[in-house]
């Protein structure tokens, strides 16, 4: 599976055809598409459901209709109305917080894991190496939280992340994963071998991703 890609939609620089071409290509039996929610308006939104849609019937594999939101003070952006439409959302911090902004970053994930309307987190650390690692206490406080409100992360194959003792911890408590390049040209989409060789060094199985009912 690939549940992260980006199409011309947002920022990516490929159909939505192209990505599911791709993905085919690859041997996928799933690929979803997730552009960025701030570039949607309601009648963009709708063209942008509606070609996934008629995608879906034509293609031999699983496409699923996916957005990704950012997480913001008051957390992600994603409206009801949107994600009633959508087969799953997912989440992402992309504000800089600067050095020791690691506990400002824990609060926002932690505001999107308590949102109904987010159910993966995306890309969760890729900015730990410059704004600081969390403590041992607030990555199990998110743990914790992603385990009560039924919450997947993503392993980022373009970002390497979450790091291997988190993925582990994921697959002991029984927290969905999903594999994701956060593609943004189509002949990206589908090279998800770092993130299944993380999942398998985790002892992960295809039982532990989301969606695996479509493996």
């Amino acid at each position: 599976m690939d549940l992260h890609t980006h199409t011309v939609y947002s920022d990516g620089i490929g159909l939505i055809r192209d990505n599911v071409a791709w993905a085919e290509k690859r041997g996928l039996k799933i690929v979803g598409i997730s552009d960025h929610i701030h570039f949607f308006t309601p009648s963009r939104f709708s063209a942008y459901i509606n070609e996934i849609n008629v995608i879906k019937e034509e293609s031999e594999i699983v496409v699923l209709a996916g957005i990704e939101a950012n997480i913001l003070e008051n957390g992600p952006d994603i409206t009801d109305e949107f994600r009633k439409k959508l087969d799953y959302a997912i989440a992402s911090v992309h504000e800089w917080f600067g050095r020791n902004g690691t506990h400002e970053y824990i609060n926002y994930v932690k505001k999107a894991i308590m949102d109904d309307n987010v159910d993966i987190i995306g890309h969760f650390g890729n900015s730990f190496p410059w704004i600081g690692y969390p403590t041992r206490e607030e990555i199990d406080e998110i743990l914790d939280l992603a385990e009560a409100y039924g919450k997947a992360f993503e392993i980022s194959a373009r970002y390497k992340v979450p790091d291997l003792e988190f993925i582990r911890e994921c697959v002991k408590r029984g927290i969905k994963l999903s594999l994701a390049t956060d593609a943004h040209r189509p002949e990206d989409v589908g090279k998800v071998s770092w993130s299944l060789k993380m999942l398998e060094k985790a002892g992960g199985t295809k039982e532990d991703l989301i969606f695996s009912e479509y493996l």
